[in-house]
């Protein structure tokens, strides 16, 4: 582990702090592969989808986002938020890892057969005259049964080896990219977008499933323990609360504004929101590589804790302000360069939506201060309030501004979570007055 290549790279003195410690190279090689899986995603995605958005036009890709919004709400309740308890549970019991894997393979397969017909139900029962949009969900969300294979990928990220999961899933990812060319270059129907993005969770999951088996290891299904699934349920109860207001959060706003407006109001809305919300993976890459240094001197040093969390928050908003100006003021042009005339009411939405950036940026930074002061479950509360907060904006604003009501409400209520609420318990009142601080970045700058 000590000959890794990129050790080269580091800086002098921090390269002889990560050579003395087998476990920091460890997590740093395994975020490093994420890191590039997330990276080949956004590129590559970004770049396809605006291609798909020009060859679809505003109504169809409103339809085909629309079932993709759909089906991540039951995503969430598919996932029974186990991935960190399983992993947790395989690095404390390694021993018992076919009963773990055969626990919450079986929970996840029940779960995600389950969420498929809760959804197909459900969309039966909200567009019952439209057949199209009917059969467009049922295919997306056939992606939930696939959700019991994602045990190989706990497994991977219990070893601290999640080059294997990225190699799978970006295999996948890149097959699927090169499919959707070819649908683009032959001029196929919109039904067959929504078959690829099933195939590539689908592919995913299976080239996850053979890597595991690969690498010597067997899934025994026999293996699964009835208390053990109750142990499981047990801890992860908060977690799926915390994913399903996440997706409440992320995706309600596309949903409502499929059931309360047009196909095309979403395509516009669609379109904006790729735009703003491409810039969110930065905090979380830049939050996960100072983590350890935050945390590591909560114990023994406050003062300079707290500095490092303004610190933090000062970068975020150096980060993000430049991101939302620029983009407010050349909102009109880069939407005409990037999706063309059709989408030109994306604009003003765009402009709007960019500025919920800050809010993103702050909210994730202030990740290490919760873990740090075991206020997790205050964290949840901020979530789902947010997320309820932004059903009841988009409920208001909708009706008389659709696209560009739906854009006002998800900034509101980003603000509110991640910022205002901060407000309401003395544990993080002083939270919410470093982020207003680092828009002078002085914390920064000392």
């Amino acid at each position: 582990m000590t000959n890794l290549a990129w050790l080269k790279l580091l800086p002098p003195f921090l390269r002889a702090r990560v050579e003395g410690s087998v476990p920091l190279q460890r997590s740093i090689n395994n975020s490093g592969w994420l890191f590039f899986d997330h990276i080949i995603r956004i590129v590559v995605g970004f770049i396809l989808g605006i291609w798909i958005a020009r060859y679809l036009g505003p109504a169809n890709l409103g339809l085909l986002d629309y079932s993709i919004a759909f089906c991540s709400l039951f995503t969430a309740l598919a996932s029974l938020g186990l991935g960190g308890i399983v992993v947790r549970e395989l690095v404390r019991e390694p021993d018992q890892r076919e009963e773990i894997l055969a626990s919450a393979f079986a929970m996840l397969a029940v779960a995600g057969v389950i969420t498929f017909l809760l959804a197909v139900a459900t969309i039966r029962s909200l567009r019952q005259e439209d057949f199209e949009v009917q059969m467009l969900v049922a295919i997306v969300a056939g992606g939930l049964i696939f959700q019991a294979f994602t045990v190989a990928e706990f497994w991977f990220k219990a070893l601290v080896q999640s080059r294997y999961t990225v190699y799978a899933r970006s295999a996948a990812f890149l097959i699927l990219s090169l499919v959707k060319v070819i649908l683009l270059l032959s001029g196929a129907p919109l039904i067959y977008f929504a078959l690829a993005v099933l195939a590539e969770i689908a592919l995913g999951a299976v080239l996850l499933f053979l890597v595991f088996r690969a690498r010597g290891y067997r899934l025994r299904p026999g293996k699964a323990n009835t208390s053990r699934c109750k142990s499981l349920l047990k801890d992860s109860w908060p977690a799926i609360i915390s994913c399903l207001s996440i997706a409440l959060f992320m995706k309600i706003d596309m949903v409502m504004l499929g059931e309360m407006t047009d196909n095309a109001t979403v395509g516009i809305y669609s379109a904006a929101s790729r735009v703003s919300m491409i810039w969110y993976f930065l905090p979380g890459i830049i939050v996960s590589s100072v983590f350890p240094f935050i945390i590591e001197v909560k114990a023994d040093n406050q003062e300079l804790y707290t500095r490092r969390v303004a610190q933090l928050f000062s970068l975020m908003t150096i980060l993000a302000l430049p991101i939302i100006i620029l983009t407010m003021i050349f909102s009109d042009a880069l939407v005409g360069l990037l999706y063309g005339t059709p989408y030109a009411a994306a604009g003003p939405v765009l402009a709007i939506h960019i500025m919920g950036c800050w809010f993103v940026f702050l909210g994730q930074a202030q990740e290490p201060w919760d873990v740090a002061e075991n206020l997790l479950r205050l964290a949840m509360f901020r979530t789902a309030s947010g997320a309820l907060i932004n059903i009841i904006l988009n409920l208001l604003f909708i009706p008389q501004y659709a696209a560009i009501g739906a854009a006002v409400a998800s900034v509101l209520s980003l603000f509110i979570a991640g910022i205002l609420l901060n407000l309401v318990s003395k544990k993080t009142r002083p939270v919410f007055f470093l982020q207003m601080k680092s828009l002078f970045f002085v914390r920064f700058l000392k």
